[in-house]
C-alpha cells in the first residue's frame, strides 16, 4: 500500500521580454561535465517520462502557483559540417560523457515525491510496531490525499470522462493483480464468497474475506477512499471554484456532523461515508493548492487556523481515549480529521507560498533514485507491504533453526521483523511492481531506468 505546473496569472512571456521558457540542460559551475535541468517552463512536471510509470494519483506533479521562471540563453548554433567529413570528439568527451547523471524527467517536484516516500515509510512503520504516536508525527494518509487532490484537480483540466478512465487503468490492474493472490489464499484456506465478491472487481465497498487474510485485505479502505474522491472530483472541483475558501472550511462539516449529529450505520456504506469525510478537507486542500488559492492567504491566517486545528485535533484524542483505548489517530475519525488538516495545510502552504521544492535532493544520486523508486512503485509498495510483514514471521521462525542465526541475530527484535519486511518488500517491487507500467501504458521494467521486466 504515489505520490506540472499551477495555473499562472502572469502576463505572457512575449509580453515581458523574455522568450518562452523550456527545458535546456546548463554545466553546473563547479561540475562542467554534469548537467541539470532549469527553465521549467508551462509544460512543467511529469507527462512524457518514458522511463517510469506512476501509480494513478501520481501521474503528474505540479510546483505552488507563481513559481519564479527561469529564462535560458538562447542555444549557440554551430556550423554543419560538410557532407561527409567527421567532426572530431574533444579531448576527454568520452570520460565526460560516462560521468554524466543520467536524464532526468524535466520539471521533477522533489518536495512531493520525498512527502510521498515518507508517507509510505511511516505506514509500514506503522504496520510493524503500532506506535501510536506515528500518525500524530506524520499523518500519512491526510498527506497523499491532499497530493492526490492537487493531482486530480491538474487532470480535470481534461475531459472529465477521459480522466476517470485513466485513473481506473492505473488502478485496477495493479489492485486486480494483488487481489488474484490474496483471494485464492483465502479460499484455499476455507473462504466460500458470495455476491459480495464483485468488490474484489471495483472496490467501491469494502472487499469481503475471511479472518485468514484479513491483515492483508484489511489495508483496501484507502483504495476504495481514493476511488470515490476520483469519482465525486468532477463535482468536488465544480463546487470548490464557485467559493474556495468557504468550501475549504466547511468540508470540516461532514466529519463534525457524523460525530456529534448522526452516526453513519455500521456497515459498507458508513465507512465509506466516515472516511471521505475524515480525509475531504485534505482532497479539497489539494484542488485549492493547484487553483493558486493557499498561495494568496495571509501567513499569520493560515498557521493561525492550522496550528488550531492540529491542537483540536490532539486535544480531542487524548481526552477520549476511554472510548477507544488508546489516542491512535486512526481510530478517532474526528481528531484524524482535524490534525491532518491543519497539518497537511502546513505542508502545503509552505510549498505554495514559500516554493520549498527540495532540488538538492538530485545531488544524491542513490537517495534521489530511492525516492523515485518510491513514487514509482507506491501502488505496489502499499499493497504488498502487509503481505511482506506477515511472510517475515515465518521466515524469522525458520531463521532459530539455524544455530549461528539464533547466536549472532537479534531474531526476537521487532526492528529485525522490520528489516526483513522491507526485504520482501522490496522482492514484491521487483516481481510486481512492472504491473503499474503495464496499467499506465509504459514498458515494464524492473525498477525505473533499469532492465526491462520479463511477464
Amino acid at each position: 500500500m504515489s505520490w506540472e505546473q499551477e495555473g499562472y496569472q502572469q502576463q505572457p512571456y512575449e509580453q515581458a521580454g523574455y522568450p518562452q521558457p523550456y527545458q535546456q540542460p546548463y554545466p553546473r559551475p563547479d561540475h562542467p561535465q554534469e548537467g541539470y535541468l532549469q527553465g521549467y517552463g508551462q509544460g512543467y512536471g511529469y507527462p512524457g517520462y518514458a522511463q517510469q510509470s506512476y501509480p494513478p494519483e501520481y501521474a503528474e506533479y505540479g510546483q505552488g502557483q507563481g513559481t519564479a521562471q527561469v529564462t535560458a540563453p538562447l542555444p549557440v548554433v554551430e556550423p554543419e559540417p560538410e557532407p561527409g567529413s567527421v567532426t572530431p570528439a574533444p579531448p576527454g568527451a568520452a570520460e565526460a560523457e560516462e560521468e554524466k547523471p543520467p536524464p532526468r524527467p524535466p520539471g521533477r517536484d522533489r518536495y512531493f515525491d520525498t512527502l510521498r516516500a515518507i508517507a509510505l515509510i511511516r505506514v509500514v512503520t506503522y504496520h510493524t510496531f503500532g506506535w501510536a504516536w506515528a500518525g500524530m508525527v506524520f499523518p500519512s494518509m491526510g498527506i497523499m490525499f491532499g497530493l492526490a487532490g492537487t493531482l486530480m484537480a491538474k487532470s480535470l483540466e481534461r475531459p472529465a470522462p477521459k480522466v476517470l478512465k485513466s485513473r481506473l487503468r492505473r488502478l485496477l490492474p495493479p489492485f486486480w493483480f494483488w487481489g488474484f493472490f490474496v483471494v485464492l489464499a483465502m479460499l484455499i484456506h476455507g473462504w466460500i464468497p458470495n455476491w459480495e465478491i464483485v468488490y474484489w472487481i471495483v472496490p467501491l465497498g469494502d472487499p469481503p474475506g475471511n479472518a485468514w487474510g484479513e491483515q492483508a485485505w484489511e489495508i483496501l479502505w484507502y483504495l476504495r477512499t481514493y476511488l470515490w474522491f476520483v469519482l465525486l472530483s468532477p463535482l468536488l472541483l465544480r463546487v470548490f471554484r464557485l467559493a474556495p475558501v468557504p468550501v475549504l472550511l466547511l468540508s470540516l462539516a461532514p466529519i463534525l456532523v457524523f460525530h456529534f449529529a448522526w452516526e453513519p450505520p455500521d456497515n459498507r456504506l458508513g465507512s465509506a461515508l466516515t472516511d471521505l469525510a475524515t480525509f475531504l478537507f485534505c482532497w479539497i486542500l489539494g484542488f485549492a493548492h493547484r487553483d493558486g488559492v493557499l498561495q494568496r492567504l495571509k501567513p499569520f491566517a493560515v498557521v493561525v487556523l492550522s496550528l488550531a486545528a492540529i491542537g483540536y485535533g490532539g486535544w480531542y484524542a487524548f481526552t477520549h481515549q476511554a472510548e477507544t483505548g488508546s489516542y491512535d489517530l486512526d481510530d478517532i475519525p474526528l481528531a484524524q480529521a482535524f490534525w491532518s488538516a491543519g497539518y497537511v495545510t502546513l505542508l502545503m502552504y509552505a510549498k505554495a507560498y514559500f516554493k520549498v521544492d527540495f532540488a538538492g535532493l538530485t545531488r544524491f544520486r542513490r537517495l534521489d533514485r530511492l525516492v523515485t523508486i518510491f513514487n514509482s512503485r507506491a501502488v505496489t509498495i502499499y499493497l504488498w507491504h502487509e503481505i511482506a510483514l506477515i511472510l517475515a514471521v515465518p521466515l524469522i521462525d525458520r531463521f532459530w533453526n539455524v544455530p549461528a542465526f539464533e547466536k549472532y541475530l537479534p531474531l526476537e527484535s521487532q526492528w529485525f521483523m522490520f528489516g526483513i519486511g522491507w526485504l520482501l518488500i522490496a522482492v514484491f517491487v521487483l516481481l510486481c511492481g512492472w504491473v503499474e507500467d503495464v496499467a499506465g501504458k509504459k514498458k515494464p521494467t524492473l525498477l525505473p531506468g533499469g532492465r526491462t521486466a520479463t511477464r
